[in-house]
């Protein structure tokens, strides 16, 4: 059942833009970013309530789809991830495809091996986490899990 109320988009400049892009099109264009795959992943606000929206490069795997809470290796991990952690059942766009998820970190024996997925598709993550563990922040896998 798709989240309700209104959608409001990344402030980053650049990921809004990219949004919009994926959004007027429906996916045709903003699907690739930089020759990897992106997805739209919507949260509720822990705190407002509000529905908000962010341009994510993702894996798959088992019929679920992996993102990672990287925030480019910042000592803090990404709104959207806390916002997840309190409100599971997530909104994602695949290209034209949009349904319903529910999102949890990867297990501690999951992890590894999602890990090396994800970074064989953006190798910039292993950078991130050396930049993210001076903070002592370990950057969470994140499945999403599609709601039937």
């Amino acid at each position: 059942m798709p989240l309700k109320g209104s959608v409001v988009d990344s402030p980053e400049g650049w990921v809004k833009r990219h949004i919009k892009t994926y959004v007027e099109s429906d996916g045709q264009k903003g699907h690739q970013w930089h020759g990897h795959p992106t997805l739209l992943l919507t949260t509720r606000g822990r705190e407002t309530r509000m529905l908000r929206r962010t341009a994510l490069i993702y894996g798959q795997d088992k019929g679920r789809y992996l993102v990672v809470a990287s925030n480019g290796g910042a000592a803090k991990h990404p709104l959207w991830y806390l916002n997840l952690l309190e409100n599971p059942e997530v909104e994602v766009q695949v290209g034209a495809e949009k349904l319903t998820a529910r999102a949890r970190p990867a297990t501690a024996r999951e992890k590894p091996r999602l890990w090396r997925l994800m970074n064989e598709i953006y190798p910039t993550y292993d950078k991130y986490q050396e930049r993210a563990s001076k903070a002592d922040r370990v950057i969470p896998v994140i499945i999403l899990e599609p709601i039937s």
